[in-house]
């Protein structure tokens, strides 16, 4: 254990030594290195940053949630042509499937409609995500009220004019005022804010809550009827905790083909997606990023492993008089091995941990500047860490062993 650690101390003066006795050589040797680690962890570091963003902003979403309408998130065996002669799905329907699926928890009426513009008195807000559903539609997206309230079932089926607003919403609109109560106006009416949801800030999976406004379904209903070309209904189902999707999915088909008169054998007008289905899309696209990324970065590391072997063998070829002169004195071959392969290593690990530091330095940099957390995990430290050791060691290996083989007479005597 001793010689192992002697070896050690020897091996990182010797590095240290080529560090600072050949600058330019061994900077130029571990940029490819340096740029290697860099590229795989920045990739790692921003992959693994927007994943949890996105994993953050679904969870407060059951993965089962369905969403029945007449097009479809993902792609589709059915062709455009004919997805696009589908009909929207109605209110009525939503009332018809909320009695007829006993393993709906909770099932409710949303309309997919354009941003608007808000205001307040003389102030105004523009490019605001509308979001008119019923009442249900809080237990689904499991919304979190910090004033106020959510609207109740009679002010959602009456389509009273009311609304819960987004806090980015009501900080522009109201300041340090007290928003709840106050008229604000929508599509030419006056609402009431009754509630304001709590900050939820940027997110990556739609808008954010902070700039949306939720109101009743039924309001835009019988404002603008149920035939407007800006507004496309669905319905959003969540199911019994205990209930299988796919039993509940089927279910609901058979409901709804039976309800809209579909004869047996002919295709569904209409599409059910269940949002574990998106998760999973986007783990298979983070995961091809992560691959991308991978490939990318390994040209790097590669330049960065010849920049390594390029200064062992320089350094074989500076020390061999003192190679000689150590085997002479009883030094063995493993002993002369292990010196240059820790040699190796410790200037790839030096390669790269500038590269891991330069990741951190851009995150710390963009989560400060940005609204986005970028994390630098303690996994993707370590795999970093782990990969300049491997780059180290397959790069040492080939000058470490053409060291150890050396004749000591002929080292000593090539040397002087």
């Amino acid at each position: 254990m001793l010689l192992y650690l002697r070896l050690l101390r020897e091996s990182l003066a010797f590095a240290m030594s080529a560090l600072i006795n050949n600058k330019l050589r061994t900077l130029l040797s571990l940029l490819g290195v340096t740029i290697g680690i860099f590229s795989i962890i920045a990739v790692l570091a921003a992959v693994d940053s927007l994943d949890k963003k996105i994993k953050k902003d679904l969870s407060k979403v059951d993965e089962n949630t369905m969403y029945l309408k007449r097009f479809s998130f993902g792609p589709s065996e059915v062709p455009r042509w004919k997805r696009e002669q589908f009909p929207d799905v109605t209110y009525d329907e939503y009332q018809y499937l909320k009695d007829a699926v006993p393993l709906a928890e909770y099932m409710a009426f949303q309309i997919f409609t354009k941003n608007e513009m808000v205001k307040y008195e003389d102030n105004s807000v523009s490019g605001i995500n509308m979001v008119p559903a019923s009442y249900e539609f809080a237990d689904i997206q499991s919304l979190n009220i910090a004033d106020g309230r959510f609207y109740n079932e009679a002010e959602s089926n009456s389509g009273k004019a009311v609304a819960v607003i987004g806090r980015e919403v009501a900080e522009n609109l109201f300041g340090t005022q007290n928003p709840i109560d106050k008229k604000i106006r929508i599509y030419g009416q006056r609402f009431t804010v009754i509630g304001v949801i709590e900050k939820q800030g940027e997110s990556t999976f739609g808008p954010s809550n902070d700039i949306t406004i939720i109101i009743p379904a039924n309001f835009i209903r019988r404002m603008y009827g149920d035939n407007n070309s800006f507004m496309t209904p669905v319905i959003v189902i969540k199911p019994m905790p205990d209930a299988d999707p796919d039993a509940v999915k089927a279910d609901i088909t058979q409901k709804l083909r039976s309800y809209r008169g579909i004869k047996a054998g002919d295709i569904s007008n209409f599409m059910i997606d269940i949002l574990a289905g998106f998760t999973d899309m986007i783990d298979d696209i983070i995961g091809k990023m992560n691959m991308i990324g991978w490939i990318i970065s390994g040209f790097s590391l590669l330049v960065g492993g010849f920049g390594i072997a390029n200064i062992m063998f320089v350094s074989v070829k500076e020390r061999t008089n003192l190679i000689g002169i150590q085997k002479a004195l009883g030094a063995k071959n493993r002993f002369i091995l292990f010196q240059f392969l820790f040699e190796a290593v410790i200037l790839s690990l030096i390669g790269g941990i500038v590269g891991m530091l330069m990741v951190w330095g851009i995150a710390e940099v963009l989560t400060n500047a940005l609204d986005f957390e970028f994390i630098l995990s303690f996994a993707n430290v370590m795999i970093g860490t782990g990969l300049a050791t491997f780059i180290g060691l397959i790069s040492g290996i080939l000058p470490a062993i053409a060291a150890s083989k050396l004749d000591p007479v002929e080292a000593i005597r090539t040397g002087m």
